[in-house]
């Protein structure tokens, strides 16, 4: 479930916003030139590799790879592996990588074929806590302050869009704003029972 919900940056424990509802959602982004839609999701083997995904969705790549130009697209895949024991190691290693708070010199496009990922946007005085689900495109504008959580056991593939090859690298602002706001997992937990 694609899932909105804006807090003040000083407080994460106040919803000012918490809504499903993806025009909702898309109307609270768009004046801050963040893009989300949802395209219709093809059904994929659980083992398929780059190309298949890619030719999956050719038309709509086509499509968002001209608007950019984003001339560069791959394929990311992170999905539990309990036979290896040093998967949990290595997911908490990719979580780790980009829960602080950073921006990129180029537009953050990503497109989730399956699983789910929330992109936490810093604009303003407020929080944005997108949780992107399969189905979701998501597009962050270059300079946008945000943070990304894939939660404690990491499970999604997304296709992604870049201007550059070196252009997607995180510039860290040593901001501590990401430890006071709700996890991916937080976000998703039912609500307890009154």
């Amino acid at each position: 479930m694609t899932l909105l919900q804006v807090m003040p940056a000083d407080d994460g424990a106040n919803v000012l916003v918490r809504t499903a509802d993806l025009a909702e959602i898309a109307a609270e982004l768009a004046p801050h030139g963040i893009r989300l839609e949802r395209w219709d999701t093809v059904p994929l083997a659980a083992d398929a590799g780059q190309e298949q995904v890619l030719a999956a969705y050719e038309a709509e790549v086509a499509r968002v790879a001209a608007e950019g130009p984003y001339p560069l697209v791959d394929v990311v895949r992170l999905v539990p592996d309990d036979a290896d024991p040093e998967w949990p190691a290595k997911a908490e290693a990719a979580r780790t990588k980009f829960l602080d708070e950073h921006t990129h010199d180029e537009d953050e496009v990503r497109f989730f074929v399956e699983g789910s990922g929330c992109f936490y946007l810093h604009l303003g005085d407020k929080v944005y806590a997108v949780v992107c689900t399969a189905g979701d495109l998501m597009s962050v504008p270059a300079g946008t302050t945000h943070w990304f959580d894939m939660g404690t056991r990491p499970h999604f593939c997304a296709i992604r869009f870049f201007q550059e090859e070196d252009g997607w690298v995180a510039g860290f602002t040593g901001s501590a704003i990401a430890a006071g706001m709700p996890t991916l997992d937080e976000l998703l937990a039912p609500a307890p029972k009154a």
